[in-house]
């Protein structure tokens, strides 16, 4: 026998067990993160370059998204250009936590997402500024333009529906300005008006007969659509204001038109519409009189886009190094999750209430928890590898009842 050879067999028994064995089967690749519906990774790049791959698709349908991605995307980062139906959902074969970068994420069906395994992420408080901001501006501008002369405001009421991060923000602002400020929040703990100086009003009739000014500020889901429509506005004030940046399938838009027309409400700004982009010369708003309306962007700053991306991507970071759905911050869907059938069982023992009962889980290794890896950039400003089409290669720009309230679930 070789000498050399002799040698070599010594050495490999000597350094057997110092050095990992010889992988023969194939390696775990890097997870895939994709950005369905816009093209500029820069800011999440940094945040997941050494975790994950990043791409962008710039899509406004699943049609036109990559095979690639479709087949190997574990997380997907979106805005809200896109809609992931249920059948869109069922597209992904791999994927595991979907981050909606702003507050609502009613373009995402999140029960489909749990029962096939899939959380969903919100990022609620990036834009909570801008909006109280907005909102009080149009309250304002509504009331100094047809309130019918310089009419005082101080002691009107204001009566916001939904409080959570953006109605706190706004109630906070307007008692500055001297408004009474309602609310009705089925959800609030008791309390929390008293922490906070407001009145709360039992039922949303009884907000909508006492307010001067009604501006909303709750999720939107298959419970609270057209939460304003024709019989709810009849409730209102006689020549009451109307504000709405939250959501726009909160409001009847022909109801709205038809009351202004009417003189039943005196006034509406509208910063969200229930077919977006908006434009003034389509629609049954078209010929609506004292209507002001901006163009879904009471959310908007630059500071706020920068945060509210950071943290989605840092959402998704979560979720691979972590565990799922513990370790994320925002996930709307975890009692879906939680009440799939195909969940693992809980462990009574890892049980914390802060997270509402969620039990400690890891998905399999090569679904989330792979080995990370670098980034790669395209050669372009935007960063990130682009799947920006369908695979032909064409390019195209939980077992939770529903509540008996008539705005059903958590508001932002």
């Amino acid at each position: 026998m070789d000498k050399h050879k002799v040698k070599r067999q010594r050495l490999d028994r000597i350094c057997e067990g110092i050095r990992p064995p010889i992988q023969n089967g194939p390696q775990h690749p890097r997870p895939l993160v994709a950005l369905l519906d816009g093209r500029d990774c820069t800011v999440e790049m940094p945040v997941l370059k050494d975790v994950a791959t990043v791409a962008f698709c710039d899509a406004q349908s699943t049609q036109e998204i990559h095979e690639k991605v479709l087949n190997e995307a574990v997380g997907a980062l979106m805005y809200h250009t896109i809609t992931l139906s249920r059948d869109d959902l069922d597209k992904f074969k791999g994927l595991r936590i979907i981050v909606r970068i702003g507050s609502g994420y009613d373009n995402v069906d999140i029960k489909a997402a749990a029962e096939l395994g899939i959380a969903v992420c919100n990022v609620p408080a990036s834009s909570v500024e801008e909006t109280a901001d907005t909102a009080l501006c149009l309250i304002l501008n509504l009331s100094a333009r047809w309130r019918g002369g310089a009419a005082r405001i101080r002691g009107e009421t204001l009566g916001i529906i939904g409080l959570g991060r953006a109605g706190q923000a706004v109630a906070l602002r307007a008692k500055v300005f001297g408004f009474s400020v309602i609310f009705y929040d089925p959800y609030l703990p008791d309390g929390v008006e008293r922490s906070l100086g407001l009145q709360r009003m039992p039922t949303l009739q009884d907000l909508l007969m006492h307010s001067d000014c009604v501006s909303l500020h709750c999720s939107l889901n298959e419970h609270n659509h057209h939460l304003i429509n024709d019989f709810t506005i009849k409730q209102m004030r006689q020549g009451a204001f109307l504000v709405n940046t939250a959501r726009g399938g909160l409001v009847d838009e022909k109801a709205l038109a038809q009351a202004l027309k009417e003189g039943r409400i005196r006034g509406a700004a509208l910063d969200v519409h229930e077919t977006e982009p908006f434009s003034f010369s389509q629609g049954v708003l078209k010929d609506a009189p004292n209507l002001i309306c901006t163009p879904h962007s009471a959310w908007y700053s630059e500071q706020a886009s920068v945060e509210a991306r950071e943290e989605a991507a840092r959402e998704v970071r979560r979720a691979i190094t972590g565990r799922i759905p513990d370790s994320l911050k925002n996930c709307v869907n975890k009692e879906y999750l939680m009440a799939t059938p195909q969940w693992p069982g809980m462990d009574p023992s890892s049980v914390h209430s802060e997270l509402n009962g969620a039990a400690a889980y890891r998905f399999p290794a090569g679904l989330v928890g792979v080995t990370a890896g670098r980034a790669i950039w395209s050669r372009g400003n935007s960063g990130g590898n682009c799947f920006g089409g369908p695979a032909n290669g064409s390019r195209n720009r939980s077992g939770v009842p529903p509540p008996s309230h008539p705005i059903a679930g958590p508001t932002f």
